[in-house]
């Protein structure tokens, strides 16, 4: 069986890594098998090899000879409390993740991810895309509950992908925000990028990507506000970002600038802000799809403790 040469452009989201942990990540590839391609020569850049040391750049067009038996880096499966399970059929299942849950597995994550819990629990994920990130279309920070749609088929993956790219589907979330929002409604157009100076954070930069946030007021609380947020486009950290850019960081959100008095006296250890409602048209039959899911008992017990603190 002839090998086959894939080529591909290295993504932003792994821009300056080693070229061994980028592939891994892209390939879906075991890094030992990665390894060995490097050592025989057949992973190359413009038809020079490239050493194990080397560190990738985004666009950067990489050749790769893949072996004839793929050796895919093992998945942990682990059964994990609180994944429900609202929606299933032959193509798609539909599940509220709960806080704490990675969407798929990642450099330096060694908790629960979705892929890994459907797995364990015997659901059958579409195999497109890298192998770690099998069946994600899109994803929930760790520190965000609520809803995701995950393929079960190799159709249904590519079709969501398309929704998602254009921006057919609805992702509806509620979060609650230190301050009183002013005006009520409005629209956050401002691109985000990786932070200039601070890893593992966001920004907005002028030369960022395209983020664009619409809010609206839920209900306003004595020095927070609940509003409910729609987004147009999907990026990292998207909502935490805009809404800190504001001055109005996620209660809880002391990476983005939260007052973590106020995240304490309010029993918040995370974001305040959950995937409450997701609408999209079913990948194969083309069916209006509506989800809505509760809130999770953390942010029930914060609504509880603000009960008496509403705005009239």
């Amino acid at each position: 069986m002839a090998r086959e040469l894939r080529i591909l452009s290295v993504p932003e989201g792994v821009a300056g890594e080693r070229i061994d942990s980028a592939l891994v990540r892209v390939l879906g590839l075991s890094r030992s098998a990665i390894v060995r391609l490097i050592e025989d020569g057949d992973i190359t850049c413009a038809g020079i090899p490239l050493g194990k040391s080397e560190r990738v750049s985004a666009a950067q067009v990489i050749e790769v000879l893949l072996p004839e038996t793929i050796e895919r880096e093992a998945i942990p499966l682990t059964p994990l409390d609180g994944l429900d399970v609202v929606y299933n059929d032959d193509h798609i299942v539909v599940i509220n993740k709960p806080v704490g849950c990675a969407a798929h597995p990642s450099p330096g994550w060694h908790g629960p991810t979705v892929v890994g819990a459907l797995a364990a629990a015997g659901y059958t994920i579409s195999t497109s895309g890298a192998a770690e990130r099998a069946g994600i279309v899109h994803r929930l920070d760790v520190g965000t509950s609520g809803l995701m749609v995950v393929a079960k088929t190799d159709r249904a993956f590519t079709v969501l992908k398309e929704a998602f790219r254009t921006r057919s589907v609805k992702k509806t979330y509620h979060a609650m925000i230190q301050g009183h929002i002013d005006p009520p409604t409005g629209t956050i157009d401002a691109p985000i990028d990786r932070h200039p100076k601070i890893d593992h954070r966001f920004a907005v930069v002028a030369d960022g990507k395209e983020s664009i946030t619409h809010y609206e007021l839920i209900e306003y609380y004595r020095g927070v506000t609940m509003v409910q947020v729609e987004l147009e486009t999907g990026r990292t950290h998207q909502i935490r970002v805009h809404m800190s850019a504001l001055n109005h960081p996620l209660v809880g959100d002391t990476t983005y600038g939260a007052d973590p008095v106020l995240a304490k006296s309010l029993q918040m250890t995370r974001p305040w802000l959950h995937a409450k409602e997701l609408a999209f048209a079913h990948p194969i039959t083309g069916e209006s799809m509506e989800f809505k899911v509760e809130y999770p008992v953390d942010l029930q017990a914060c609504l509880a403790l603000l009960s008496d603190a509403v705005i009239p």
